[in-house]
């Protein structure tokens, strides 16, 4: 059999609701890497937040984080990253933004870099995963460099209209997608910036087929991805919108949907 690449997004797809790979999942995806077919990550996550699931299943792929807008392989330096951030300026503008806004709290990325407008325990919680530097201040005055992706926190109630608010002044310059629990969050990265395009970059540096792209996900970070692989998944916990663009819909990341696909799809009767 031909070479494929297998593309995972990780939460609400890889990982269950206890952010664990389930045993079968993980024998089955093991024994497709053993037998030659590549395996990548395809996060909106950072690295430091991803790494030790790509550790967990001895990856050797390029990683795809922040929705593809930081691309890396973390054991090859002949790879040649990408890493999109997007305009300073426009950052600054949506920065002055929010106090018109109803918004909780701003946190930018940069990297593995963390900068949280107001210190909350909560969200440090949640983005201190691989133990970055976290400084909290004016983020118009702290930002050493244009981000990768900025995080807009809110109200559930508040989401909609922040989310026209960017579409009416920013939709020429950035990209916004909505996450799943736990934060009702937006994130905003540069324009043009999505997974399927990520995944064509790695696919080409690993010389396979793109009629040999499986992928799965859950969530509307994931739309193009999905509509780019020929094997387009989604799990069965996905969003409406998402499983009525996809090839397929399996089962739940709760229980095994990808190891149940995987298996059936290859053949493999594990």
């Amino acid at each position: 059999m031909e070479k494929h690449l297998i593309c995972l997004d990780l939460d609400g797809t890889l990982l269950n609701d206890e952010k664990h790979i389930s045993p079968f999942t993980k024998s089955v995806l093991q024994y497709l890497k053993k037998s030659g077919h590549e395996i990548i990550i395809s996060t909106g996550r950072p690295y430091r937040a991803s790494v030790d699931y790509y550790n967990a299943m001895d990856m050797n792929t390029p990683i795809i984080n922040f929705n593809g807008a930081y691309i890396h392989h973390p054991t090859d330096n002949r790879f040649e990253p990408k890493h999109e951030q997007f305009d300073a300026r426009i950052a600054s503008k949506i920065f002055q933004d929010i106090s018109q806004l109803n918004v909780k709290n701003v946190i930018a990325e940069v990297r593995d870099q963390v900068y949280i407008n107001t210190y909350d325990q909560t969200l440090f919680e949640g983005f201190s995963m691989g133990n970055p530097e976290i400084k909290y201040g004016e983020l118009n005055q702290l930002l050493p460099e244009s981000p990768t992706s900025l995080l807009i926190q809110a109200e559930e109630n508040e989401i909609p209209n922040i989310k026209k608010h960017l579409n009416k002044h920013y939709a020429e310059f950035i990209e916004h997608r909505r996450w799943g629990a736990p934060f009702p969050v937006i994130e905003i990265v540069k324009k043009g910036i999505n997974k399927g395009k990520a995944v064509k970059y790695v696919a080409e540096y690993l010389n396979i087929d793109f009629d040999n792209i499986i992928a799965f996900g859950d969530e509307d970070n994931d739309f193009e991805m999905i509509q780019f692989a020929n094997y387009g998944i989604a799990m069965g916990n996905a969003i409406p919108e998402l499983k009525e663009i996809s090839t397929e819909v399996t089962d739940t990341n709760n229980n095994d949907g990808i190891g149940k696909y995987l298996n059936k799809h290859f053949g493999l009767n594990m």
